[in-house]
C-alpha cells in the first residue's frame, strides 16, 4: 500500500508540472488540492521599478529587484538570467527568524514556484560573518506559548516550501548557521560552505529539539549515527568538518569580501542554466520521490518521470541543437 501510495503522489507531482505547462486546467487543479500542493497559480513575484545592483566575484550584476528590509529578492541579468537570489538581511538580529521574516520567506517562495523564469534560486546572506542564527529568540521570549507553537509551524512550512521548489536550490554559507538557519539550509538541494563557516542544530541546549525539520533532513543527508550524535550533543562544525561528513557539497576558502560561498554557488548555478527546464524540474522530482520508497517503486518513478520530457518541444529543440552542433535554445515548454 506505502509503494502504491508513493506512486500516486509522484503522479500527481508529475500532472502537476505537464498541468503548469497547459496553463493549469481544472484536471490539475484538483490533483494538486488532492496532494495538499497549494499556491502553485499564484502570480509571478513582483519586479521592482529600479534596478539593483549586485556586487559578487569583483563585478556587478545588474538585476531588476524588489528589496524589503529584511529579505531581497533579486532576478540576476546577463549570464545569469535564470538565477534567482534569495538575501537574508537582518544585520541588527544575526539574520535570526522573526516572525516578519518567515512571512516575507513565504510569500517569496510561495511566487517563486510559480514563475517558470526562475530556473535556480540561491539562499544567501548580505550581512558579513553570519547565514543565520536560527530563530529570534528575543521575540520568542515575549511570545505567549500558543503563539510559539503557530510560529514554529509557520517556519516549518515555510521550509517544507522551499524545499519543495520545482528547481534547484543552493545555500551559500559564508557565516555561522545555527538551529532554524541550518535547517534552512538542509531544505536546499545543495549546500556550499566557506571553511570557516560555522554549522549545527544546537536546540537540545536549550532543552528543545529542531523543530523545523532537522531531525529529519539531518540524518537523510549525513547518516542517522552522525545525525544523532551531532543533535544529542549540540556540536557546531567548520567548513571543512561538514564537507568531510557530507554535509555540504563544496567547502571553499573564505575571501576577503566574505562572499566566497556564495561566488562558488553562482558558478554552480551557472552550470544549471543551459538545461532543459521541465527536465530539471521532473529530475527534482524524480529524485525526492524516489529516495522516499523503494528501488522498485522508485524505478517506475522515475519511468513516469522520463515520459513526462519525451513530448516536450525543449526535447525536440535539445535534439535539433545536437544535430545542428549549436547550444540548445529551451523555454521551459
Amino acid at each position: 500500500a506505502a509503494p502504491a501510495a508513493a506512486m500516486a503522489a509522484a503522479l500527481g507531482g508529475l500532472g502537476l508540472l505537464r498541468a503548469q505547462r497547459l496553463r493549469l486546467t481544472a484536471a490539475a487543479a484538483a490533483t494538486s488540492a488532492a496532494l495538499g500542493r497549494t499556491g502553485h497559480g499564484a502570480p509571478p513575484l513582483r519586479r521592482g521599478v529600479a534596478a539593483a545592483a549586485l556586487h559578487s566575484a569583483g563585478r556587478s550584476y545588474g538585476s531588476q529587484a524588489k528589496e524589503e528590509e529584511e529579505l531581497r529578492v533579486r532576478y540576476l541579468d546577463d549570464e545569469h538570467k535564470g538565477i534567482v537570489v534569495l538575501g537574508l538581511n537582518r544585520s541588527h538580529a544575526k539574520n535570526a527568524l522573526s516572525k516578519n521574516l518567515v512571512k516575507m520567506m513565504s510569500k517569496a517562495v510561495d511566487a517563486l514556484k510559480s514563475d517558470k523564469k526562475v530556473r535556480t534560486v540561491v539562499f544567501r546572506s548580505e550581512v558579513p560573518g553570519i547565514f543565520c542564527a536560527g530563530a529570534d529568540l528575543k521575540e520568542r521570549a515575549k511570545m505567549h506559548s500558543s503563539e510559539v507553537s503557530s510560529f514554529v509551524s509557520r517556519a516549518r512550512a515555510t521550509i517544507n516550501e522551499l524545499a519543495n521548489l520545482p528547481v534547484p536550490t543552493i545555500a551559500a554559507i559564508d557565516g555561522t548557521a545555527l538551529g532554524g538557519g541550518l535547517e534552512l539550509a538542509l531544505a536546499c538541494d545543495i549546500r556550499v560552505a566557506a571553511s570557516s563557516a560555522k554549522m549545527g542544530l544546537v536546540e537540545t541546549k536549550l532543552a528543545i529539539i529542531p523543530g523545523a525539520g532537522g531531525t529529519q533532513r539531518l540524518p537523510r543527508t549525513i547518516g542517522v549515527s552522525l545525525a544523532k550524535e551531532l543533535i544529542f550533543s549540540a556540536r557546531i562544525v567548520d567548513g571543512e568538518e561538514a564537507k568531510s561528513i557530507g554535509l555540504i557539497s563544496h567547502v571553499v576558502e573564505q575571501n576577503e569580501a566574505g562572499d566566497a560561498a556564495y561566488r562558488r554557488a553562482l558558478a554552480l548555478a551557472r552550470e544549471f542554466l543551459p538545461q532543459g527546464p521541465v527536465a530539471m524540474r521532473v529530475a527534482k522530482l524524480a529524485i525526492n520521490q524516489g529516495m522516499e520508497v523503494d528501488l522498485v517503486t522508485g524505478l517506475a518513478i522515475e519511468e513516469a518521470c522520463y515520459a513526462q520530457t519525451i513530448p516536450t518541444k525543449d526535447r525536440i529543440e535539445g535534439l535539433l541543437a545536437f544535430k545542428e552542433k549549436r547550444p540548445p535554445r529551451y523555454k521551459g515548454e
